[in-house]
Parts: C-alpha cells; structure tokens; sequence
C-alpha cells in the first residue's frame, strides 16, 4: 500500500521553529518529486515548497521564501520541510504529495499523506 505520513507538527510561538517529515511507505520516493501544501480554515489548499526528483532543485512560494526549507533524505525515504521563523499566518494543516513533477498544482500530485496541524501563537 502507498502511503504517505506526515509528523512534527504542533504549537510553537511565533518566531520559533518546527521540522515536518513526510515520510513514504511502499514506494521509493527517489523518483518523485514531493510538495509540501497547506490548508487554513475557509482558505484553500496552497502550495508551499516542492522538490524535484532528478536534480534535487527546489521551489519556495514568495510568503515562505527565506524561512522554509525543503529537502530529501532517500535513504531514509523522507522529505522534510525545516520551517523557521514562523508567524501566525503560518498556521494551517501542512500537507505532503508525491508526483511525476513539481508544480503549484493539486493535480500535479499523485499521492497525499493526511496531514499535520501547524498552530503559530503566543
């Protein structure tokens, strides 16, 4: 079974940290590009960082740009989202993907793991 599993969410107060894993079961993720989305209450789900599988180059949305990063660990089969600096605005359910190639769009992902709440706040 393919499955996708996210951790390392929680509550920490604005300007701290948290490391999210996405991590794979029963495929290899080398050969995947791997998004990271997220999902506020009555907003929609949006793209925050992706990796691609071939060269391992990364893309970042302009609110995230300079306190995210994104990286792979293949032999571990995980992807990992290092989140700094965080605001309140922040705070959604963070989402990994796996597909073909990276891109902003839920279509361009194949396999979605269910998600880890993020809550920015003092």
């Amino acid at each position: 079974q393919l499955q996708l599993v996210e951790s390392g969410g929680g509550l920490v107060q604005p300007g701290g940290s948290l490391r999210l894993s996405c991590a794979a079961s029963g495929f290899t993720l080398d050969y995947y590009a791997i998004g990271w989305f997220r999902q506020a209450p009555g907003k929609e789900r949006e793209g925050v960082s992706c990796i691609s599988s071939s060269d391992g180059s990364t893309y970042y949305a302009d609110s995230v740009k300079g306190r995210f990063t994104i990286s792979r660990d293949n032999a571990k089969n995980t992807v990992y989202l290092q989140m700094n600096s965080l605001k309140p605005e922040d705070t959604a359910v963070y989402y990994c993907a796996a597909g073909p190639h990276t891109g902003w769009g839920l279509g361009d992902y194949d396999y979605w793991g269910q998600g880890t709440q993020v809550t920015v706040s003092s």
